[in-house]
């Protein structure tokens, strides 16, 4: 088989193909190599799965690798979100977790995600090293286990239940009191993920009315994509018309990514919803700090912190970098375009269950609809039009538009002067009026995607227009 590689958020593969035993227990060895090389050993570390399809049964395996090279394991009882997880490193002081999930991947996936004693997704030179241990485990290296009734005569293995003491976390950064005066009416939709049961039951303890769909376990996810996009969640704005209620809130696969339905049914993408949390964050918090965001997220971020007197942090995409600037610049807010967020008093990992308390949160101290408190973010901050469109090409026709991406330095886009250009990640090109345009390929597919953001929608059109005409992605 080709080599195993770390993408954006650990190895992913198709189950039976390239996810199986044997492979999960090699990743699993390299990264109790890593652990031991760096003294973490004693430390223990947390193992933890979501709803896929013998997720159980792979993250026993991985315990079993880890208890034969002595290091003592601590697995959740039972299937439970990555902020959940991530969040049991940090309440138990291990040496990091690992994660069997594949997130919003399609349900024949599954895959593993290390997460460093810091609780936040490992850094490139983590996962580098882990990638090249696993490689040679794979060629020639050996794998160590341990029967897990050896284990647990040794001191080599429990498992814990954390349930309570990560609700009690969430309910120390939510505003409590204001969800006193009039009690919301909410849909919540986990899609058969392992969010189940986290959303509802807190937001009834604050005294909310809740109903819930798709809250069981279904190793298909109903035949769906487990992600939390407008396309992906009719169901869930049928249920909020249909029981006019004041919210519908989503979480993807394994709850570290939020989708929002509005009262009239609207959805409300991250840009959107990041721009008012920053806002009500300013107005009901009294910590202040700077604000990060990926260079694919938008940049009314920017307008709302700048006016506040807050300096803003732009990272490469994925989230390990918003993580790094939460843990090490004690961010306010840090979020990314595609549903990842997480604040200041949090662990450095995307939380959807805490995005969607916080969307409620904000709610209820408005008294208004999300839609309806956006008239008042325009009025003082101005308006923006942002749109992420993914294209296919063929892998031949990839590296030529890579090739005219290198080359391309325009003076003017569609009719405004260049301000700054980057090329940290694909090109990044902001206009004089602050509007801007990113265009990047992915790092798995033979796709790029491509987001603008301008002040209005006949802008914003014309830039994407230009700019793909420019590189070979339209006609």
């Amino acid at each position: 088989m080709a080599p195993i590689k770390f993408g954006t958020d650990g190895w992913r593969a198709i189950i039976a193909k390239d996810f199986t035993f044997a492979n999960c227990r090699a990743v699993t060895q390299g990264i109790a190599s890593y652990i031991n090389c760096n003294n973490l050993g004693k430390k223990g570390i947390v193992i933890g799965c979501d709803n896929r399809f013998m997720a159980e049964q792979f993250a026993q395996e991985c315990a079993r690798v880890m208890a034969g090279n002595g290091i003592k394991v601590i697995l959740l009882k039972k299937a439970g979100p990555t902020p959940v997880t991530a969040f049991t490193v940090w309440e138990k002081e291990t040496s990091g977790a690992i994660m069997i999930t594949a997130s919003h991947n399609p349900y024949y996936y599954s895959g593993i995600k290390f997460i460093p004693e810091y609780a936040g997704p490992a850094l490139p030179d983590i996962t580098d090293v882990i990638e090249k241990e696993v490689n040679r485990v794979l060629s020639e290296g050996k794998v160590y286990e341990l029967d897990l009734a050896e284990a647990v005569k040794l001191g080599l293995y429990e498992e814990c239940e954390i349930e309570r003491e990560y609700r009690s976390h969430l309910l120390k950064l939510i505003k409590g009191e204001y969800f006193g005066q009039k009690p919301l009416k909410v849909v919540v939709n986990p899609m058969f993920g392992a969010g189940i049961g986290y959303l509802d039951q807190i937001l009834a303890e604050l005294g909310c009315e809740v109903r819930a769909i798709n809250n069981y376990r279904d190793a298909f996810f109903g035949g769906n994509l487990p992600e939390p996009t407008a396309g992906n969640l009719g169901d869930l704005r049928r249920a909020v018309l249909a029981y006019e209620a004041d919210l519908g809130l989503a979480l993807d696969g394994d709850a570290d990514r939020f989708g929002i339905i509005d009262r009239n049914g609207e959805f409300i993408n991250a840009n959107r919803f990041m721009s008012f949390l920053l806002d009500h964050l300013i107005k009901t918090r009294s910590f202040r700090g700077p604000v990060c965001r990926s260079l694919a997220t938008t940049h009314m971020l920017d307008r709302i912190a700048r006016k506040n007197g807050l300096s803003v942090i732009e990272t490469p995409v994925g989230f390990k970098y918003i993580g790094e600037a939460l843990r090490d610049k004690a961010c306010m807010l840090g979020g990314e375009e595609s549903g990842g967020l997480s604040i200041f008093g949090h662990i450095p990992e995307k939380d959807g269950i805490l995005a969607c308390l916080l969307a409620a949160e904000m709610v209820a101290y408005n008294g208004k609809s999300l839609e309806e408190s956006s008239g008042d973010l325009t009025n003082e901050y101005g308006t923006v039009q942002s749109r992420r469109t993914d294209i296919e090409v063929s892998n031949e026709d990839k590296n030529l538009i890579l090739e005219k991406i290198a080359d391309y330095s325009p003076k003017t886009v569609a009719g405004l002067k260049v301000d700054s250009m980057s090329r940290v990640e694909g090109s990044k090109i902001v206009l004089e009026d602050g509007s801007w345009v990113l265009v990047r390929p992915s790092g798995t597919e033979p796709l790029f995607r491509v987001y603008v953001e301008a002040g209005d929608k006949s802008m914003m059109e014309a830039i994407q227009e230009e700019v793909g005409r420019s590189l070979g992605l339209t006609d």
